[in-house]
């Protein structure tokens, strides 16, 4: 099954794809990490896609859209796809059918905004593995370190709170017609649609993501 998570930055999506590829197998794909693993190059592209990143702007939709395609060349998909973070617009969604993706599971996450940028602003994340923590819901073994490796964790540059508030104005434009889109698919019958609340406890969304599949 292709799976969509939406959701505004730090509803739980990163930490929710964990639990729902590791139990159905299916294989995750996060724009937001690939990017973040692009600015690391220090290439011109890699400054211009940093840039929009820590300005809380949307990075272009061909950049992404070409990340996605190369992206799905070199990976096996047979059990299906989890889709994080794309498609994050509605040209996003039009470029779907020529990527050879259907969509069969919508999850839409709601957290209001006061809420994320209280909780983005305690993420920590282990920059090698991509491993996410809070300081409060869900903080490490020991303070600051990665459970795993005993690296330390960071703060990311596009979880300040200045750059929260714009990603957050950023996704309500661009994603507010994906919902629309995909409730009307749905009404249709050609994809499940659910909302869930995303300020409950992660095992209990969790569980009730497991219990929709």
């Amino acid at each position: 099954m292709n799976i969509l998570l939406l959701g505004a930055p730090g509803c739980g999506k990163g930490t929710q794809s964990q639990y729902i590829s590791k139990e159905y197998g299916v294989t995750h794909i996060s724009t937001g990490d690939m990017l973040r693993e692009i600015c690391k190059q220090g290439t011109p592209e890699a400054v211009k896609i940093k840039r929009s990143i820590v300005s809380g702007e949307l990075v272009s939709d061909d950049i992404v859209i070409e990340l996605v395609k190369k992206r799905l060349r070199q990976i096996d998909y047979k059990n299906g796809l989890l889709l994080d973070g794309f498609p994050r617009t509605l040209y996003q969604v039009e470029s779907l059918p020529d990527l050879g993706v259907e969509i069969d599971h919508v999850i839409e996450l709601h957290v209001p905004d006061e809420v994320i940028v209280k909780r983005v602003g305690g993420r920590r994340v282990h920059p090698k593995s991509g491993r996410t923590y809070h300081i409060l819901h869900k903080p490490p073994i020991d303070e600051g370190k990665d459970d795993i490796t005993g690296e330390p964790l960071v703060l990311r540059e596009d979880d300040t709170e200045y750059t929260v508030k714009m990603r957050l104005a950023e996704y309500h434009q661009q994603t507010t017609p994906i919902v629309t889109y995909y409730k009307n698919e749905a009404e249709e019958s050609r994809v499940n649609y659910h909302r869930l609340d995303g300020t409950q406890t992660v095992d209990t969304v969790s569980n009730q993501i497991f219990e929709i599949f």
